[in-house]
């Protein structure tokens, strides 16, 4: 099959990328109001960009009648988010925070997060969540139907036991994230595996390339 992106309807060029590129990192974000409710809205275009500066990207859609949403509007005034990575012990709670509350009503309160003050920034940060990224606003692209948030990582918030204090990794059995699919759908983090450029280091090798 064959698709000319320059035809489709945007609905329908979302259902093709979102159904395709999975599984998608869930950042789910804090942010506080103008009137000082705590909103909280998952976000599955996301990922890490950068290390130098340590940088996020959260893409934030605009609501049906064009507006932004709480979360756009509130990093716009504010600039200032925290980012949580989702795992299976807050999974449910998650997808219940896109749920489109008013706008005097906590999504945390909600689905009953509790909340722990950050250390850099205003916006509280989720007690339930294993990992929380205090961010800045480094800028914001406007795509016409998106903003595109790029965050400056300030602050690192890591339950103990999930990185190994001598290697600076994840210690596989104490930290299970979500991937977003489609829809309502998500996945667990399957088995992990790994490879070595060996075999073609070898062949560069008989072909004089090293």
């Amino acid at each position: 099959m064959e698709f000319d992106f320059g035809s489709l309807k945007a609905s329908e060029r979302y259902k093709l990328l979102v159904s395709l590129v999975v599984p998608r990192p869930i950042a789910l974000v804090t942010t506080v109001g103008a009137n000082g409710v705590v909103n909280a809205a998952p976000f599955s275009f996301f990922n890490v960009l950068g290390d130098d500066p340590p940088i996020v990207i959260v893409s934030v859609d605009r609501k049906l009648d064009g507006n932004l949403k709480d979360t756009a509007r509130n990093i716009i005034d504010s600039r200032e988010f925290v980012v949580h990575l989702v795992d299976e012990a807050i999974a449910q709670k998650m997808h219940g925070c896109s749920v489109e509350a008013a706008d005097n009503v906590s999504e945390l309160d909600l689905v009953g997060f509790s909340r722990l003050p950050s250390k850099m920034v205003r916006p509280p940060r989720i007690g339930e969540a294993a990992v929380a990224l205090e961010c800045t606003l480094h800028s914001n692209i406007e795509t016409g139907s998106r903003n595109l948030f790029i965050g400056e990582v300030k602050w690192l918030h890591v339950r103990d036991g999930i990185i190994d204090p001598r290697t600076l990794r994840r210690v596989p059995e104490t930290f299970h994230p979500i991937g977003r699919l489609y829809a309502n759908k998500y996945c667990k983090l399957g088995a992990e595996f790994e490879y070595d450029n060996n075999q073609y280091i070898e062949v560069m090798h008989r072909m004089g390339r090293v």
